[in-house]
């Protein structure tokens, strides 16, 4: 059974898109899963840290990214979105991690989206603007174990899309205001547009990240939220017992290089920490089915 999930949260910097990127390395290389990212986010970062800038720029050249499958919805007369050009396959910079794949992203997103949000429904013929995404991947995904939607930081179109195929979500903040300020507006939009779509989207939690434990504002927002679950535990998604700490080594993880191993690229401490974050994961993406 392949289990697709996205990665969102309304505030940019929070550590999200590295997130994304280590579990597909740890899901690939610690799980022997077969792993696909798909990146909606225009600001291409989980796209380059794949596959790198010089790559990204040439396949976006080339009109292989994603803004060109939303292109050709927008323009019925077009037909030029390739899924198996577009396709990157074994694109983790560890070079014993053999089995993730990447459908890119493009900076285009962002024009793409003002059009979505202005073009009538009807101008797409029998296909929803929501749907864009899925009915070109539907039958694509069924070879992957794991799917990792990477969502731009807002609750339009193109992050419809990536919610519309997915069967869960996680929301990667940083334990602070402005970090956590919009989850009730996420978990509200996204229970509202699973009901409008008639599929369940269930919230697997809340990843910490950039946790500092020296800092009086991170223990006690990690402390809020987790009695906020327990105060309403249908309106607020539960905290993941792995807190993903703030360190130069996970920033550094992220810069263009090849690594032998995932203890090289994360180092061996933070390694750990994702690795127990991804089992968590993967257990609540199994019982998500029970």
């Amino acid at each position: 059974m392949t289990h697709i999930f996205s990665t969102i949260n309304l505030k940019g910097g929070v550590g999200k898109t590295t997130i994304t990127v280590a579990l597909a390395d740890m899901f690939s290389g610690e799980f022997n899963k077969k792993v696909l990212v798909i990146d909606l986010d225009p600001q291409t970062n989980a796209t380059v840290m794949l596959i790198g800038e010089d790559r990204w720029k040439e396949l976006n050249n080339d009109g292989h990214t994603l803004a060109q499958l939303f292109k050709d919805a927008l323009e019925s007369s077009r037909n030029k979105f390739d899924f198996d050009q577009t396709l990157q396959k074994g694109v983790s910079n560890v070079s014993s991690v053999k089995t993730i794949d990447l459908l890119p992203s493009s900076l285009e997103l962002i024009d793409i989206q003002e059009k979505l949000l202005k073009t009538d429904p009807g101008e797409y013929g029998t296909i929803r603007p929501i749907d864009i995404l899925w009915r070109a991947v539907k039958d694509k995904v069924k070879q992957y174990d794991v799917v990792i939607v990477d969502c731009p930081p807002n609750l339009g179109k193109i992050t419809q899309n990536g919610l519309r195929m997915s069967e869960a979500f996680i929301i990667p903040t940083i334990p602070d205001i402005l970090s956590t300020y919009g989850i009730p507006q996420i978990i509200s939009r996204v229970r509202g547009f699973s009901e409008e779509i008639a599929n369940p989207i269930k919230p697997l939690g809340i990843v910490i990240s950039k946790y500092q434990a020296i800092s009086n504002v991170h223990r006690n927002m990690v402390t809020q939220l987790k009695q906020k679950h327990d105060g309403e535990p249908d309106n607020w998604p539960a905290v993941f017992d792995t807190q993903i700490r703030q360190a130069n080594q996970i920033s550094a993880a992220a810069e263009i290089t090849q690594f032998s191993t995932l203890k090289q690229k994360w180092g061996g401490s933070f390694q750990e920490d994702f690795l127990q974050l991804t089992r968590e994961i993967w257990e609540k993406l199994e019982n998500n089915h029970d």
